[in-house]
């Protein structure tokens, strides 16, 4: 009989995965804070550029999605506050890292299969 409070075995791969999705996303959104709180405080050129390099990928992210456009216009409608924005992109942003970090998984994991079964067909383990 099957014990259902017995968890089946992990990847590990699929666990380093998580673990540098998320560990991207913090540190993605705590640079975003420090520069939004730097941006506010100084109107430092060098600054700007940093914050708008910052919103380039959900933004960019959105326009894929066709997503950009209704944002905009909810913006300068007064819909939705610029704190409501940069919410959104945090959102948006977190994301994409992780849509990110599922695809590299799985593209190393169909590489590591490849590998260990190319290894089995010749009768032994890959060498490193």
């Amino acid at each position: 009989m099957i014990d259902v409070r017995e968890r089946p075995p992990s990847s590990p791969l699929l666990q380093v995965m998580w673990g540098n999705a998320f560990l991207l996303s913090v540190l993605y959104l705590l640079v975003g804070i420090v520069v939004e709180v730097l941006r506010r405080r100084s109107r430092s050129q060098t600054i700007e550029r940093l914050s708008m390099a910052l919103d380039s990928l959900p933004a960019r992210a959105l326009e894929l999605v066709h997503g950009l456009e209704p944002l905009r216009a909810a913006y300068f409608s007064g819909r939705i506050s610029e704190l409501g924005v940069r919410v959104l992109f945090g959102i948006v942003t977190v994301a994409v890292i992780f849509l990110l970090a599922l695809v590299v998984g799985a593209i190393m994991g169909v590489l590591r299969w490849a590998v260990l079964r190319a290894a089995s067909h010749r009768g032994g383990p890959p060498r490193a």
